[in-house]
């Protein structure tokens, strides 16, 4: 092994969901500068148009293509395109989430319900369908970015707690059935960490404060925090790992 190219990503393609902010943004921005040829996608194509002209002027390659993790027929389309477009994928990380609903479990509004699945399991389950089938044959990396919600549910957060998990499960499945093609998928844990989606626990600063006070090295992450992760599970370094849920959480779960 070259253990100067262990974290190259020179030519790969990489798709990034959810990349249009937070700790996807973050991802697509490193992988980048490590060389890799990055798709930008969330939503909007607007946003993911942002994030991958500031890509581009640091001297990195991106491209745009919006697509909605929760609509099947955009997932379709979004494949068929980078079949079209680069006739491989070396990467698939599905960052895309959402948390529509919090309060007792029990009450759960179906609409809430049926989002959460959509964008958190329905979506990351189908483009991983898709990916493997652009990596049969050359191998490649899934990440899935999971939570720590997903092995121990959030206080109020039930539906998002359970796709969590079913992303965790998911990730061993896919893992146990493609290993023997070369290709890995692996999962991400991240405990808080300062994004939009939890901007909803920062509306109370003393509470946000107590909740940073349970975490052993004091503060919150960043999306920053969580890329090192994602870089590892991603890259030639990690070519024996697999079917894993890497906890990154300050030591929350300790």
């Amino acid at each position: 092994m070259d253990y100067t190219k262990i974290f190259d990503f020179t030519d790969k393609v990489v798709l990034v969901s959810g990349a249009s902010r937070g700790i996807g943004e973050a991802a697509v921005k490193a992988f980048a500068a490590n060389g890799a040829d990055v798709i930008v996608s969330s939503r909007d194509q607007d946003t993911c148009e942002k994030v991958a002209t500031s890509i581009r002027d640091a001297g990195g390659k991106a491209t745009a293509k919006a697509a909605h993790a929760g609509i099947m027929d955009d997932i379709t389309a979004l494949f068929d395109w980078i079949s079209e477009t680069y006739g491989r994928l070396d990467v698939l990380v599905n960052c895309g989430g959402t948390n529509p609903y919090y309060g007792p479990a029990g009450k759960t509004p179906e609409a809430a319900f049926d989002k959460t699945m959509d964008v958190n399991f329905k979506g990351p389950f189908y483009m991983s369908s898709a990916a493997v089938k652009l990596m049969k044959g050359t191998g490649g990396a899934i990440v899935n970015i999971a939570s720590i919600d997903g092995i121990t549910p959030g206080h109020f957060r039930g539906i998002y707690s359970a796709t969590k998990a079913a992303m965790i499960n998911m990730t061993k499945a896919f893992a146990k059935e493609y290993g023997h093609q070369g290709i890995r998928v692996n999962a991400i844990c991240p405990g808080l960490v300062e994004t939009k989606m939890t901007s909803g626990f920062r509306q109370d600063p003393k509470a946000y404060d107590a909740m940073v006070k349970t975490i052993p090295v004091g503060f919150a992450g960043q999306p920053d925090d969580i890329v090192s992760g994602i870089l590892l599970f991603a890259a030639d370094a990690s070519h024996y790992v697999t079917g894993q849920a890497l906890v990154i959480d300050g030591g929350s779960a300790v």
